[in-house]
């Protein structure tokens, strides 16, 4: 059904009904509910960013190694749910420049990895590094985004001058 033809549908039923049909949806979808939670209280904004860099966390896993899964998969769902729910820039960057920290952290206290795993860490390095020059924010972030620098520094597969030429790409000399 497309949007317009739901647009229709709603319009038939009364305020009443609609309110209904939204807390309907509240109780029965996660997202539905989390979305309205933060929609209704947009305080609890570092709450969720806490909650999502805890998922991230729990892959790229630096105090425990051995519960590591590293799944960028999971990772990069968990920055796309809390992007869906329409944060400030400033905390979708928190969470996005995240990713990356916590795989360069893991390889430089555990040694290399694989270069699949380097790839993944620079593909998200680079892509978060984007969004916050898009957002205006380089300053803010610049100190995380050099810690990654310093991580990746003994790292195989030309990981470090990969994330080298991405941070000079954004920030210069």
């Amino acid at each position: 059904m497309s949007k317009a033809a739901v647009k229709k549908e709603l319009q038939k039923l009364t305020k009443e009904q609609l309110i209904e049909q939204i807390l309907d949806l509240y109780e029965k979808n996660k997202a539905v509910n989390e979305f309205y939670n933060f929609y209704l209280n947009p305080q609890s904004e570092k709450e969720l960013v806490k909650k999502y860099k805890k998922i991230i966390r729990q892959e790229f896993n630096v105090e425990n190694p051995m519960c590591s899964t590293e799944k960028f998969s999971v990772a990069k769902r968990a920055i796309s749910d809390f992007s869906d729910l329409q944060p400030s820039p400033e905390a979708l960057c928190d969470v996005m420049l995240y990713l990356p920290e916590s795989a360069c952290e893991l390889t430089y206290k555990y040694g290399d990895y694989t270069e699949q795993f380097y790839n993944s860490a620079y593909t998200n390095f680079k892509t978060a590094l984007d969004f916050i020059a898009k957002n205006h924010l380089l300053a803010q972030f610049k100190h995380r985004a050099e810690q990654c620098i310093k991580w990746a520094s003994p790292c195989g597969y030309g990981f470090s001058d990969d994330i080298n030429d991405a941070y000079y790409m954004y920030y210069g000399n």
